[in-house]
Parts: C-alpha cells; structure tokens; sequence
C-alpha cells in the first residue's frame, strides 16, 4: 500500500511540473578528390598516424611508471574501463546483421519522409549526480544525447521516451529528475509521450500526450504488476536512465554526407562543457586530483562539480535554423570518440577533416582536466567534445552566412575544412 501512495504522489508531482511549451572566412571552388593523393602540405599528418604514435610511446610509458611504482602515468579513456576500440568492433559486427547501422539516428521509412530514431543514456554522469545532490538538470542530458543525434539527419523531434529505473522511488528525487526531462523536451520542441518507472515491486506506465495548439492533454494509465526483485542491483538513492527519440524529415531533405566535397566548410557549435561523455575518465582524474566536486575549478568561481554536471547543450533549435537556409551538407554530434571518431563518420569515403586547433575556446574544465590526468592531446580529442558539441559541414558560401550571424547563445566557430585524404588532422 505505501508503494501504491508513494507512486500515487510522484504521478501528481508529474502531472503538476509539466507545462506545454511555449577567422576570415573564404568562398572558393570545391575540387575532386583522387583517394591516393594528399591534397594537404605534408608538414601536416593524419591524426590517425599521430594517435598510433602516441599509443606506443604511451604504452612505453606506462610500462615503465608502473614498473617504478610511479603513480603519475598519464591515463587513458582505456585505463578508467572504457575501450572505444571495442566500441567500434561491436559496431563493425552489428552492421553485419543489420545493414545501415552507423549513422547517428535510425532511419525509417514512412511515405514521403523518414522517422528518425535515437536512443541513449546518460552514462556515468549519474555518478556525478549521486554526489552532487543535483538532479534537476540529469534529464536535460538524457534527453539532449538523443534529440541531438537525430538533429543530425535533419530531423525535427516529434516526441521523446523515457526510462527510469531505482529499486526504491523516492517521489522527490524522481520528481526532480522528471522535470529536467520536460525542460530537455520544451528546448527541442517534441512532446514527452511516456516512460516507465520501474520501483522495487511495481511497475507503471505513463502516458503523456501533448497537442499542437499549446494545448496539453495528461492521459495516465497505471498498471501495477509483479516484477523481478531487484536487491543490491541499485544502491540506495541511486537510479538509472534511457531515452528514446523519434523525429521525421522529408526523403528529399535529408543531410547524409553524400554532397560532401573538399574545400567545404567545418562549422562548430559550442558546447556547455563535457556534456555527457567521457565521465568514468572525469571520475578517475577527479579522484587523482585530491579535489573534491565541492572544491573550486582551479580559477574558475564555480565548484568542480558544478562545471561538470553542467547540462548537455540542446542544439535542435539553432541547427533546424540553419539547416533551413541552406548549404548543409553533413552534421556530426560530438559525443564518446571525440573529434577523432565522430567527424569522418559523415565523410564520403576518400575524405578528411583539417582542424585549426586555436580557432575557437576550450572551456577551462578540459584544461584542468588534461593537466591533472596528465592526458594525451589525442587521448583529449578521441575522449572530449573540448568545447564543440556540434559539428556541420557546410558550404563556402553558407559558411559566410552562418558566422556572419553567429553571436550570442547561437554563437558559431570556423574549426576547420574538409580535405582529400582519410581521419582527421589538427594544424
């Protein structure tokens, strides 16, 4: 019975927080490009020959630290348990079975257009939330690391799902939890459609369906049933989240990559900060540091663990703006595998990205973060966003036109270009 009133009263709580919402640039010709050629000076080298360079030298390294006992070895995404190689090879085998995979959203067929589908969570950022006692912006990264993959396809969100999970709710932390997910929904304009909230024993759907003339319509239908027991699989106070978005595009009107040519534009978005990535590193190097999360970012007026749990930038809104001027071409979401990983994913094959590394700001958490961890530029640049969470490639010409209005909120950066030749490389 107390967890029938308990859920009873997170559903008000629910029902209550949930509101309808309201450097100099160039114009030059693109040319062809011939795979085998480097159409770039040769003073410059691919990054995937720096970061192979870097992989031995480190290895060295550490072989050696550890072998002295020495406990100030630079570390690695790897050394806090998470292998981005491994990442890739599960890919690699997935899209065996099931062709297409590898984009950053699903596509499927309906019509004239295509639904654009996402899933994600949020990682060991919880972690982050368990200590802090800051929960109410959790949900705005939950729902940023899905709508901001699908965006990339030139999808608008339609509406977003979510997945809560705790052995034991607490109604006012599952409260505060939630409504960092309408506010994550209201910033990319798609409707909160439901989720399930799993406690102990009972399992509950919610129905959440918003109409389009700012009108909000609640629908709760509660279903209570017997679940696995699940002791010692949350600790006390802790939880677990899903997300799950779906946006639709026109077939006519979808941004793949395919019109990529050399000699278009890179065009960065900025980021808040880590976003919602790279955290079990965070969390190594945080704990190396001897700095608690209460502790000043060193020369920064703002806790450590303020600059940390700052909430994914939710980029739907400006990138739908620009997408619809025209001159877009390829839009990469800057999560798990940096810049490295994340910008040739777009590329047609025979392509690369040149970085201009200085060109625009990196966030001080990143800077403190790679001189306590004693981190690699590239273990950064493959871990990080480093200040860019989003990145289009674009025309000259819409180049001109975006930086031209970028300022504010919707500032916007000249990183790069696209060149012939494969990975990325940094100037």
């Amino acid at each position: 019975m107390s967890t029938i009133m308990g859920t009873a009263e997170f559903l008000r709580c629910v029902a209550v927080s949930i509101e309808p919402s309201n450097p100099k640039p160039y114009v030059s010709k693109p040319y062809p490009c011939n795979p085998s050629f480097d159409c770039f000076s040769k003073r410059f080298r691919l990054q995937s020959m720096v970061a192979e360079d870097v992989r031995t030298k480190r290895s060295s390294v550490i072989s050696n630290s550890k072998k002295n006992g020495d406990l100030t070895e630079v570390l690695t995404y790897k050394d806090a348990g998470v292998d981005i190689d491994a990442g890739s090879e599960l890919v690699r085998r997935i899209a065996k079975m099931a062709p297409g995979i590898g984009g950053f959203g699903g596509l499927f067929p309906l019509g004239d257009s295509y639904l654009v589908a996402g899933t994600d969570g949020v990682g060991t950022k919880l972690k982050l939330a368990f200590e802090t006692g800051i929960h109410e912006t959790i949900g705005i990264d939950l729902v940023a690391m899905s709508v901001n993959d699908i965006v990339t396809s030139g999808a608008k969100p339609l509406f977003f799902l979510d997945y809560f999970a705790t052995s034991h709710l607490d109604v006012d932390l599952a409260e505060k939890v939630i409504k960092g997910i309408v506010d994550g929904c209201q910033q990319s304009d798609c409707a909160l459609l439901g989720g399930e909230v799993f406690p102990h024993l009972t399992a509950l759907m919610l129905g959440f369906k918003f109409l389009n003339d700012n009108a909000c319509y609640h629908q709760w239908n509660i279903y209570a049933s017997q679940t696995a027991e699940m002791p010692d699989f949350y600790a006390a106070g802790e939880y677990d989240l899903s997300g799950f978005a779906v946006g639709i595009v026109k077939k006519d009107s979808v941004i793949d990559g395919k019109n990529i040519v050399a000699g278009d534009v890179l065009i960065g978005l900025p980021s808040s900060g880590v976003h919602s990535n790279g955290f079990s590193l965070v969390r190594r190097v945080v704990a190396r540091s001897g700095l608690s999360l209460k502790d000043e970012l060193p020369g920064e007026a703002i806790t450590l663990g303020e600059a940390l749990i700052a909430p994914t930038v939710i980029y739907v809104k400006q990138v739908l703006d620009i997408i619809g001027k025209g001159g877009v071409k390829g839009i990469a979401h800057i999560t798990g595998g940096g810049f490295t990983d994340n910008i040739p994913r777009v590329f047609p094959k025979g392509l690369g990205a040149f970085i201009y590394k200085d060109f625009w700001e990196v966030p001080p958490v990143f800077k403190w973060i790679q001189e306590a961890g004693k981190i690699e530029d590239a273990e950064m640049r493959r871990t990080f966003n480093m200040g860019i969470g989003m990145v289009l490639v674009v025309s000259p010409e819409a180049a001109l036109r975006i930086l031209g209005e970028g300022n504010g909120r919707n500032s916007a950066y000249r990183i790069g270009k696209v060149i012939c030749g494969n990975g990325v490389s940094y100037s």
